[in-house]
């Protein structure tokens, strides 16, 4: 016993240095019943789990339908493209009757000698069109009061003193309470003009105020012309737009005769705006036609912001076929501040009475 005891002993000693060494594991593993078992001697990754549960939550892709070749990547195309603010105070003055324009400064002509240069191009034997329209393009600092605000794109119509051929067809309905401003307002070429009677025939649908492309009222009949204000929305009749006015019949000129123009503010240059629009024919007396582009920039003006600075930055004179463009000064012509805010505290009086009502 003692002798079996001893050897057994000195057997598990035997195997326990063997195993501290390593060559008992691997005998082990070079049995054929564990060689396919996968010995792993470091920790798992962090985050397995986690990475695995959001590859299963399901993407939502967004469909875009088809864009034409011409706008994709529009905002890349129109932020490559060059400025359309011209400022060429930076350029020297022309020394000489022939320069590349390029190089050098615009130059200003007066009005009436600009009239006289196009006048001379389109004489019988060059262009041959001594009737052509006059066309003006006027720049424009959208600016707004503060950095982050801008202008938006108004429409507007300029009563001018001189009148020409508009080629398009323009109507006006008037309301007023007093029969004498219904007659001045018919007299002046509106084509309905009334007062509670005519609103009452709207509500019944007696007249259609779609019929008509502008509405104008004296302050009188505000009050009675409130059941209409949702029927007309935008047409409905204010100062600011000019269709609120005590004198109808200069009212109703200026919409079927005046000059219709559109400010545009760009697309990618917020601060940037342009008009374009006609104010008579080249057979017109050059005189005439300088007032009514007086008429027009001081109608334009009426709606400069509160701010410091121009409002017009340029004005460009054309007349098709030709394509010569000849700019023109303006700052002489616009009306003394004093005056305009003269102006504006009579509307603001006339404002506050429409609200009070």
């Amino acid at each position: 016993m003692n002798l079996g005891y001893s050897v057994l002993t000195n057997r598990l000693s035997h195997l326990i240095q063997i195993s501290s060494t390593g060559h008992f594991l691997k005998n082990v593993v070079r049995s054929p019943s564990l060689a396919a078992i996968q010995a792993r001697d470091y920790a798992a990754r962090k985050g397995t789990r986690e990475r695995k549960s959001k590859a299963k939550v399901k993407m939502e892709v967004k469909k875009i339908g088809f864009i034409p070749h011409n706008l994709r990547n529009r905002e890349k195309m129109l932020a490559s493209r060059a400025s359309k603010k011209y400022d060429d105070s930076w350029k020297r003055d022309p020394i000489d009757d022939v320069y590349v324009m390029k190089y050098y400064k615009w130059t200003v002509h007066s009005f009436v000698d600009a009239v006289k240069a196009h006048r001379e191009t389109h004489h019988p034997e060059i262009y041959n069109r001594p009737n052509a329209e006059l066309f003006v393009t006027i720049d424009l600092n959208m600016q707004g009061e503060k950095k982050t605000r801008f202008v938006d794109n108004f429409k507007r119509i300029a009563g001018i003193p001189h009148k020409f051929d508009i080629k398009e067809e323009r109507t006006v309905i008037a309301f007023a309470k007093n029969t004498e401003s219904i007659q001045e307002a018919i007299k002046a070429g509106a084509q309905m003009s009334g007062g509670v009677d005519l609103i009452k025939q709207i509500q019944n649908g007696q007249v259609l105020l779609q019929d008509f492309q502008h509405v104008i009222a004296h302050p009188d009949i505000l009050a009675e012309l409130l059941v209409l204000r949702g029927i007309m929305k935008k047409k409905f009749p204010n100062t600011k737009s000019g269709t609120l006015d005590a004198n109808l019949g200069p009212v109703v000129d200026r919409f079927l005769n005046g000059i219709a123009y559109q400010a545009l503010k760009d697309e990618y240059e917020h601060d940037f705006g342009q008009i374009e629009t006609v104010i008579g024919t080249l057979n017109m007396d050059p005189e005439d036609l300088e007032r009514n582009f007086i008429a027009l920039i001081n109608d334009i003006y009426t709606q400069k912001p509160k701010r410091e600075g121009q409002f017009v930055t340029r004005c460009l004179l054309w007349s098709p076929p030709s394509d010569e463009k000849l700019k023109v000064g303006f700052s002489h012509y616009l009306i003394d501040n004093k005056k305009k805010a003269s102006e504006e505290a009579a509307d603001e009086v006339i404002e506050e009475s429409v609200a009070a009502v």
